[in-house]
């Protein structure tokens, strides 16, 4: 051994201390090879909860999961971006929160830990960031969801990147206005009156960013005078989404509307006032009823018995006995020569489907009774028949029960002639007899036409039509 040197033998081991060394008398040279990885006190480093030998190689998961996630419904886990959650909503619906600041890259991972994300939705909570370029939380309804969301950048925010299940949990429509039911994974809005539907996001997809909807404007009045036509019905117009989940009326157009973020201003119609034979024109047409490019025209009021003779009643401005046009027409009145006292034209401005039928022309028999007002599904009944009855309406579940709407009002009859019903759908029926005898006003929010009058002719009343409606309908959930 040469002088100055100390063999490995005669070392103790641990009898070197690092304080014994000086700093910088080791040079990388003399540590080469001479220090096995067994002899460090960390042989091993830890990447994302995977331990990883020094000298090995292994794969580096992308997120470091955690422990199960019990849902209680109002706990709220922040998650941290690298790691991936277990969420157990067996027992309450699960909410967690994204990371309060986020960097390009960043990642969080989730899993249905029980499979019932569908019965227990989880919400994801978006604080302060974006979730696919939407301002709202995202609600997971999905079964056994496996999902990845990666930070972008202030535009766009948390992406999924879990690409076969992307289409799933894609936000649907989020929006306030009206009277706002659900039924299953559908919400409904519904407006008796005018207001605006503000839709804060759309939905991801051509489906999902539609709505279904039913348009019924405000129902004609029946006619002031005795003999009077009935009122037609608002005009029914209706479009069903293309996964909509509910039976929807024969008029209904093969898709909704598409909708974007914005607000969507709604107008009911009112139903047009009933007047006495004495005090004007004998009626009123119903006000459209209008949301976003869809127009359902009022229903045309009853025709204005003249006794043959347009100075009978001058107040009518030469009206003609026949019913006006609308989205259904208004029935003929009643005793007066032919074509005078034809039922007015329905659907009028034309659309398609049909928004409403055709008014009954008046009888000119002694039976005398003005003709029905026509309703969505049906014309009014006209001629001979004693009593003309209002068309009928049509029925939709767009609220998840079936509502029959837009029918037409009936008739007003004079002694031998009785008094037409109305039609399903909230038509009023017409009046009868000899002395005052009102007809009935049409149902409100059915858009349903007014009964036409019977009864003496300086003090007839026709019924008011039926105010319009308008309802909406999305999915906001799987």
């Amino acid at each position: 051994m040469a002088v100055d040197q100390i063999g490995t033998k005669a070392l103790v081991d641990c009898s070197v201390a690092a304080a014994d060394i000086a700093p910088g008398t080791i040079t990388s040279a003399k540590l080469a090879g001479s220090i096995a990885n067994a002899k460090l006190s960390n042989s091993s480093i830890t990447v994302n909860g995977t331990s990883v030998a020094l000298g090995a190689s292994g794969t580096i998961p992308p997120v470091q999961w955690q422990s199960v996630v019990v849902s209680d419904g109002s706990t709220v886990t922040t998650m941290v971006a690298g790691r991936g959650y277990f969420v157990n909503n067996t027992s309450a619906a699960g909410l967690v929160k994204l990371p309060a600041s986020a960097t390009a890259g960043d990642i969080v991972s989730i899993k249905d830990y029980a499979g019932n994300f569908g019965t227990n939705n989880l919400t994801i909570q978006r604080n302060s960031h974006k979730i696919q370029g939407n301002t709202n939380d995202s609600t997971i309804s999905t079964n056994r969801a496996s999902l990845t969301l990666v930070y972008v950048d202030a535009t766009k925010g948390w992406l999924y990147t879990n690409e076969s299940n992307v289409a799933d949990l894609t936000p649907f429509v989020a929006a306030t206005g009206g009277t706002i039911t659900t039924s299953g994974d559908y919400k409904i809005h519904t407006f008796t009156g005018d207001g605006n539907f503000v839709v804060s996001s759309a939905g991801g997809s051509d489906v999902k960013s539609q709505v279904s909807y039913i348009v019924v404007a405000g129902g004609g009045s029946g006619s002031g005078t005795f003999r009077g036509g009935g009122g037609g019905a608002g005009g029914f117009r209706e479009g069903k989404q293309t996964c909509g989940s509910y039976t929807a009326s024969p008029l209904a157009a093969a898709s909704g509307l598409t909708v974007t973020a914005t607000t969507f201003p709604v107008t009911v119609g009112a139903g047009g006032a009933g007047q006495q034979f004495s005090d004007g024109p004998g009626g009123n047409n119903g006000s459209n009823s209008v949301f976003s490019t869809i127009t359902s025209t009022g229903g045309g009021r009853g025709g204005v018995y003249n006794g043959q003779n347009p100075s009978f009643h001058p107040k009518s401005n030469g009206n003609l006995p026949k019913g006006f046009p609308g989205g259904s027409g208004g029935g003929g009145a009643g005793y007066n020569p032919s074509p005078d006292n034809a039922g007015g034209n329905g659907n009028t401005p034309p659309v398609s489907p049909a928004q409403g039928r055709n008014g009954g022309a008046g009888s000119q028999t002694a039976q005398q009774s003005g003709g029905g007002g026509g309703g969505a599904g049906a014309v009014g009944a006209g001629g001979a028949t004693p009593g003309n009855p209002g068309g009928n309406g049509v029925a939709s579940s767009i609220t998840a029960s079936s509502v029959t709407r837009a029918g037409g009002g009936g008739g007003g009859g004079y002694e031998e002639g009785g008094p037409g019903s109305g039609g399903s759908g909230g038509g009023g029926a017409g009046g009868c007899g000899s002395g005052s005898a009102p007809g009935t006003a049409g149902s409100a929010n059915t858009g349903g036409g007014g009964g036409g009058a019977g009864g003496g002719p300086s003090n007839a009343t026709g019924g008011a039509g039926g105010s319009g409606v308008v309802i909406l309908r999305y999915k906001y959930q799987t």
